[in-house]
């Protein structure tokens, strides 16, 4: 009986230890980027260049990713209230499957946005890679990332620590249940790992 008294009291300390470290994580994240996100496009102050964080353009289903076509239309905003002037599109591209192509067509033929100001990064597999490319590769420190918010935390996280002078244009968020909550509790996750990988100096490649 003593056994199983031991047994429980571990795992309801283990509990306790892993909530708190998810808060105290997420708290960071959040302290680290405060005040650094805008939604309104007549708040946000100018920089440089864009990165858009990639993400599929088409559902399982075959539908046009919301996720995606915000992130578009976040873009093409700051680029046509001169906001930026250049955008860096920076996702997966492997065989069959591009996403800045898709995301440059898009800027282009949905969005009126020039062709030629537009870069394409085909190695940003990732939130950090897309960041550290954005710096390391194209040299671009003075940045607006666009993303949806939950996401943009943990993207200026990977900035600042980077030493860029990043702030965050929160596109759209997609508002259905079973993506918003799944979205919502992943991100939480993620922001703690970031974290825990800051501490010990590793990349989360």
């Amino acid at each position: 009986m003593r056994i199983i008294k031991n047994i429980f009291n571990l795992g309801f300390v283990s509990l306790e230890l892993g909530i708190l470290m998810i808060c105290f994580c997420n708290v960071w994240v959040f302290g680290l980027t405060n005040g650094r996100t805008y939604t309104k496009i007549s708040k946000i102050p100018p920089r440089e260049i864009a990165l858009v964080l990639g993400t599929s353009p088409k559902m399982r289903s075959g539908l046009s990713n919301p996720y995606f076509t915000k992130r578009m239309d976040a873009a093409a905003l700051l680029y046509h209230h001169g906001k930026i002037k250049k955008i860096l599109v920076s996702g997966e591209k492997s065989k069959g499957y591009n996403e800045p192509a898709a995301m440059k067509n898009y800027l282009v033929y949905q969005e009126g946005v020039p062709e030629d100001i537009i870069i394409e990064d085909p190695k940003g597999f990732n939130t950090y890679k897309s960041i550290l490319r954005c710096k390391d590769v194209y040299k671009k420190k003075n940045v607006i990332i666009v993303s949806q918010g939950y996401h943009n935390l943990r993207a200026l996280f990977f900035a600042r620590n980077n030493d860029m002078n990043a702030l965050g244009f929160d596109a759209q968020d997609v508002t259905k249940p079973e993506s918003f909550y799944r979205n919502q509790a992943r991100e939480i996750l993620a922001r703690v790992i970031a974290v825990v990988y800051f501490i010990l100096g590793v990349s989360p490649d």
